[in-house]
């Protein structure tokens, strides 16, 4: 692994600042609210099942993916290097009665002590977030058995993604918080694919995540990965 400390702290700060707003559908986390029924059913369905599976999210944040997993009959890991998140994803925990262990490690060091445990690995919305997203695939992959999951989603770097990720929903739509996202570490699909590679994952299916400017409602459609998208990769033995 290139880097255990693979962190950075103006992102963990910036999400910090935001934390009690993870569980309002309404307010800044509203987006991942929307799309998460859409995400849970593509892991579960590329998954067969997460019924009785160990599974962990990498970068949980406040716990909305790894909440719904569990209830789906997961057993769930979340870990995250945002304390103030984790603390509102444990108590809402504590409210909601899903058990979810959340843990604050990088998804390096948790590797290294949780090498081959889980049968579902998920890391989603995340890489853009991390200086070495290679360093963190890495990690996904020691972190699945062999033949087991691993699930990613991230932003294409293009000018579509631009124009739609950081002009359209932070700027003028305001769906998410100015700043949210930096084009820079945006990841075209052939990157991560060669991230994978080199992690000994093999893809097996890849589609695009959309927004629907007439409804307000997101869609999955393989038709393109212009913008958003997600990976499903198998951990090969």
């Amino acid at each position: 692994m290139t880097e255990v400390h693979n962190v950075d702290n103006a992102e963990i700060a910036k999400f910090s600042q935001i934390a009690t707003q993870w569980w309002d559908p309404q307010g800044h986390f509203k987006p991942l609210h929307d799309i998460n029924p859409l995400r849970l059913s593509w892991i579960t369905d590329n998954a067969n099942g997460l019924f009785g599976k160990s599974v962990v999210d990498v970068g949980c944040g406040g716990g909305i993916l790894a909440e719904s997993m569990a209830r789906a009959g997961a057993q769930v890991t979340g870990i995250d290097m945002a304390e103030a998140s984790l603390e509102v994803a444990k108590l809402h925990g504590l409210e909601s009665g899903v058990k979810v262990d959340y843990s604050l490690t990088s998804a390096e060091q948790f590797a290294a002590s949780n090498a081959g445990k889980f049968d579902v690995v998920t890391c989603m919305e995340m890489l853009e977030h991390v200086p070495a997203p290679a360093s963190v695939v890495s990690a996904c992959s020691q972190l699945v058995k062999p033949g087991g999951w691993v699930f990613f989603s991230t932003l294409n770097r293009n000018l579509k993604a631009y124009a739609m990720a950081i002009i359209g929903a932070e700027k003028v739509l305001r769906l998410v918080p100015e700043g949210t996202h930096e084009y820079e570490k945006f990841i075209k699909p052939s990157e991560l694919l060669k991230m994978a590679d080199t992690a000994q994952l093999k893809a097996r299916n890849m589609t695009g995540l959309h927004l629907n400017p007439l409804t307000g409602g997101y869609y999955l459609s393989d038709k393109n990965v212009d913008v958003n998208y997600l990976i499903a990769c198998q951990r090969l033995a």
